[in-house]
């Protein structure tokens, strides 16, 4: 059960963004398999950094498709992708299939590598839901390449588990729409940590990365402590909608927040900090701080 939820929660994290040769491309997970955005992959494969000439190119060629009678066009399907502003936005997408096609149309040098990578990036996928148990370690490698410490990867890890029992949880509860789910969560870190996530962003310096991927061991710990604490809230006293789900969000957030400022008083010493990894990593910083002590 529990590989199973990281296996979920995997996709919902790293299924943004995949790269081929230091270039990223967009996808994301749509009827069992992947979608892949086609200017994306326009833009590796002319290799044009300017995504407006990428899109015109895609706009020529996809009315070039029609006019001689191609179903691609057809067969590509508009999915909600983030764009450069953070925010998702319908952006046309092709699956592995469709692709290959699209890329027999474009001369470039780098269809052929471009069509191993596909092929490796669906095997992938294939192979994990066969045993989701891969999902998790493909995560924990992703991790410790970006410098993260074994211990705080695991720590992030069960912290994507108890969000992800939070939010199957919501959604039984009639918690439906993606702003609930931020509004829910904004509560809860508000009475953790006296912030929302996106001050809590601007008070670590951070734009569009995500905020607990620069959390350090603590922080993970109490934003898993308010999200545990609102499920099982949720849970005993049966909270049925948007309203009894935002009080329950907001009494687990209090259980976090009481037990942060107990720590806070006992160490003298804040939980939150304004640090980040963006210049250096987590491994690294750790290991600098206990030198300091």
């Amino acid at each position: 059960m529990e590989t199973n939820k990281i296996h979920n929660t995997t996709n919902k994290i790293h299924n943004a963004l995949v790269v081929f040769e230091g270039k990223q491309i967009r996808r994301t997970w749509f009827n069992e398999e992947w979608w892949f955005s086609v200017v994306d992959v326009i833009s590796v494969l002319t290799e044009q950094v300017d995504f407006q000439i990428a899109r015109k190119y895609w706009n020529k060629l996809s009315q070039r498709l029609r006019e001689e009678g191609s179903e691609v066009v057809t067969n590509c399907h508009q999915l909600k992708l983030p764009a450069e502003d953070g925010k998702l936005r319908e952006t046309d997408c092709a699956n592995t299939e469709v692709l290959f096609r699209i890329i027999q149309s474009i001369p470039s040098k780098k269809a052929e590598p471009f069509k191993l990578w596909l092929a490796q990036v669906g095997y992938e996928r294939v192979q994990e839901i066969e045993n989701p148990e891969l999902a998790q370690k493909r995560m924990k490698e992703i991790y410790k390449a970006k410098g993260y410490s074994d211990d705080w990867i695991e720590k992030r890890v069960r912290g994507i588990v108890v969000r992800d029992e939070l939010t199957d949880e919501w959604s039984k509860r009639g918690v439906k729409a993606e702003k609930e789910y931020a509004i829910l969560t904004a509560e809860i870190s508000k009475a953790t940590f006296g912030m929302t996530p996106s001050e809590y962003k601007e008070f670590k310096g951070l734009k569009k990365e995500n905020l607990r991927d620069h959390m350090n061991d603590l922080e993970l710990i109490f934003t898993m402590l308010g999200e545990a604490s609102t499920t099982r809230i949720a849970r005993d006293k049966d909270a049925q909608g948007f309203i009894e789900n935002k009080d329950a969000a907001k009494k687990g957030g209090i259980v976090a927040g009481v037990a942060r400022r107990e720590l806070e008083q006992q160490s003298v010493r804040k939980v939150s900090t304004p640090d980040n990894f963006l210049s250096e990593p987590e491994k690294k910083k750790k290991l600098e701080d206990k030198r300091k002590k």
